[in-house]
C-alpha cells in the first residue's frame, strides 16, 4: 500500500480543492483562499501562488517575524459519481512567507514552511513527519487517475463489474461495481447494494506496482482476464 507520506504528497501535488486557512486572514472569501498555482520544492516545501493583492499575500506581508501560521486543507473528491464520494482529505500546516521574484508580475509566490502533515483517506488516518513528507514522492498516476477512472466506468463498465466474480462470498451481490480509486499499486472499486445491499470497497492489488500508464494497462488486462475465468 501507497505510505502515509506519498498519499499526502500525492495529494499536495493533485489538482484537488485546496484551502489556505490562518488566524491572520479573516474576512476572506472561500475562493480568495485557494492558490491557483501549487507545488513542492526539493526540501519539502510548499509553494502557493496567488493574486498580490490576495488577503493572503497581505496578511504574509505584515506578519510579525515575517512568519505567518497556516494550514493547508486539500479535499479530495471522486472523479465519478458513488455514495459517500469525498475519498479524503490532507492537512499540512506551516508557516507561511512571501518569495518575491518567482510569479509574474501581479502575482506572488508563498512559501509555506511545514511544521506537521497528516491525511485521512480510504486508508485511514495517519501523521507524516516533515522529512518524510519531503522524500515522498506522488503517486506516477495520479495525473492520470480521474481521467483513467472515468473511462473505466464509462467504457468497460461490465469488465469491472466482473470483479465481483473475485470476492468469494460476496460473489453473489447485486448492484453496481464503480471503480473509486487507483493508484499504482491496485485498484479500488465500490460495491453499491440493491435496497438494502449495503455499500463497500474492495482492494485489487496489481502483481506488482506499475509506474507508467502502459505498466497499468498491462497490469488491468490481466486483472480482468482473472476475472473473467
Amino acid at each position: 500500500m501507497p505510505s502515509a507520506a506519498e498519499r499526502t504528497r500525492t495529494l499536495v501535488q493533485s489538482t484537488c480543492s485546496g484551502v489556505l486557512l490562518s488566524p491572520g486572514v479573516r474576512g476572506a472569501l472561500p475562493d480568495h483562499l485557494v492558490a491557483d498555482e501549487r507545488t513542492v520544492g526539493p526540501d519539502g516545501d510548499v509553494f502557493l501562488e496567488f493574486p498580490a493583492d490576495s488577503p493572503v499575500v497581505r496578511a504574509a506581508t505584515h506578519a510579525q517575524d515575517d512568519e505567518l501560521p497556516a494550514v493547508l486543507e486539500i479535499t479530495d473528491v471522486a472523479p465519478v459519481a458513488v455514495p459517500h464520494r469525498i475519498r479524503g482529505r490532507a492537512w499540512v500546516s506551516g508557516w507561511l512567507t512571501r518569495v518575491p521574484g518567482l510569479a509574474a508580475p501581479g502575482r506572488m509566490t508563498l512559501r509555506l514552511e511545514v511544521g506537521e502533515t497528516s491525511v485521512d483517506d480510504l486508508w485511514g488516518a495517519d501523521s507524516v513527519e516533515p522529512e518524510a513528507f519531503a522524500r515522498a514522492c506522488a503517486d506516477p498516476l495520479a495525473p492520470y487517475e480521474a481521467e483513467l477512472l472515468q473511462h473505466l466506468h464509462a467504457a468497460h463498465e461490465d469488465q469491472v463489474q466482473l470483479l465481483t466474480g473475485l470476492l468469494g462470498g460476496r460473489a453473489a451481490l447485486r448492484g453496481r461495481a464503480v471503480p473509486v480509486a487507483l493508484d499504482r499499486f491496485g485498484l479500488r472499486v465500490r460495491f453499491i447494494g440493491e435496497g438494502d445491499g449495503g455499500t463497500f470497497d474492495a482492494r485489487f492489488d496489481f502483481p506488482e506496482p506499475v509506474s507508467d500508464v502502459a505498466g497499468l494497462r498491462r497490469a488491468m488486462h490481466r486483472l480482468f482476464e482473472a476475472a473473467a475465468h
